[in-house]
């Protein structure tokens, strides 16, 4: 049987990721949309929800992705 004390992520450690890895997805979601093909142009792709705030998301995200496996577990 595996000792809780031996794991190197804890509770909070798995929630924290989760999470920040759905903050990620959704500045994915964000990002995507309308195309612009060659006979069609969608001034869309240049809004700033897709080019300035997803981004963002992103990065927050992978920052506290990143918080989320250097997080020590507290020892009860």
């Amino acid at each position: 049987m595996m000792d809780k004390k031996n794991l190197a992520f804890g509770k909070l450690n798995f929630i924290l990721l989760a999470a920040s890895m759905l903050i990620v997805i959704l500045g994915f979601i964000l990002m995507s949309g309308g195309e612009s093909t060659d006979t069609n142009y969608d001034p869309e792709i240049f809004n700033a929800m897709r080019i300035k705030v997803a981004p963002v998301i992103c990065f927050v995200g992978f920052v506290s992705m990143i918080y989320a496996i250097v997080r020590k577990p507290k020892n009860d």
